[in-house]
């Protein structure tokens, strides 16, 4: 359903997600620019974790552009600080933990993002999300497949429960999807989020060239005049992100601004610095850097 087909009560569009236990579009917010908590349920430091934390950062990000204050909490029974250690790498904002939450607190106005229903509870909506699925050649067996030392899991073995495994899902530690952070953040975007998402080496190469390809076009666009962002394209990104937070429409979005001929390069520049207050890929990283 359009983002812009809303109720009567909000004088303008707002973000409206899919409630997993209903099946039905409802606000993000219940009280508009009223305090949200989103509740990230996360298993342990493994993809489709990694995947549930962006999820709620992406929605934090969309709230906050609403101008909704948003308190965000993470429970994870494994290995929080390790999947701390990789959000943080893909430029996911932090989390409370909600284990220092009062259970006297009201459930009602919390939306819930997990990749499993059962670990739900609560009034307040549920946003699943699809697992991460590695189907690259390299074998993983509960330990980080890195042998340098380095990452959130290297060198240790898996606590139990600490990786989510659905059915032909290999496990892989995070330090190896984690070599090209901004590169895997792109390609877990570019998949709707009730999808699942499946990963190779080819997969994030393609990502993180078409994240270079991006950067280096923003900061080409850079030396032009500034334009404001058109109108319809403004309308375009926010109907897609507020239409159960399609980040596959915004990327299409910013495709459709690249190759649209007759648009100013100081619009395109301002589309782009403007759209990645919402997917955070740092897309005006390279500015300054062409000669």
């Amino acid at each position: 359903m359009p983002a812009h087909d809303r109720p009567a009560a909000y004088a303008h569009p707002v973000l409206r997600i899919l409630d997993a236990r209903t099946g039905e579009l409802v606000p993000a917010a219940p009280a508009r620019r009223g305090l949200t908590r989103t509740e990230a349920h996360a298993c342990g430091p493994d993809p489709t974790s990694l995947r549930v934390l962006l999820t709620a950062d992406l929605l934090v990000r969309a709230l906050e552009l609403d101008s909704t204050p948003v308190w965000t909490t993470l429970a994870a029974p494994h290995g929080a600080a390790d999947l701390n250690t990789a959000a943080t790498a893909l430029s996911i904002r932090p989390f409370e933990d909600a284990r220092d939450l009062s259970p006297g607190l009201p459930k009602a106005q919390a939306i819930q993002v997990t990749a499993d229903r059962t670990t739900a509870f609560g009034a307040g909506p549920v946003m699943q999300v699809a697992p991460v699925e590695w189907t690259g050649k390299e074998p993983v067996s509960g330990r980080s497949a890195s042998s340098s030392g380095s990452g959130p899991a290297a060198g240790r073995a898996a606590e139990p429960g600490s990786e989510q495994a659905a059915p032909g899902t290999a496990r892989l530690a995070l330090d190896v999807l984690l070599a090209d952070p901004s590169a895997l953040r792109l390609a877990l975007l570019s998949v709707p989020r009730a999808e699942v998402v499946r990963l190779d080496p080819g997969a994030l190469a393609e990502a993180g060239g078409r994240l270079a390809r991006w950067r280096r076009a923003v900061a080409g666009w850079a030396g032009q005049p500034s334009r404001p962002v058109p109108e319809e394209v403004r309308e375009r990104l926010r109907a897609a992100w507020e239409d159960d937070l399609d980040l596959t429409g915004v990327l299409d979005v910013l495709r459709d601004v690249e190759r649209a001929p007759q648009l100013p390069d100081g619009a395109r520049f301002e589309t782009y610095v403007y759209a990645d207050r919402l997917l955070a890929l740092d897309l005006a990283r390279d500015l300054g850097s062409l000669a």
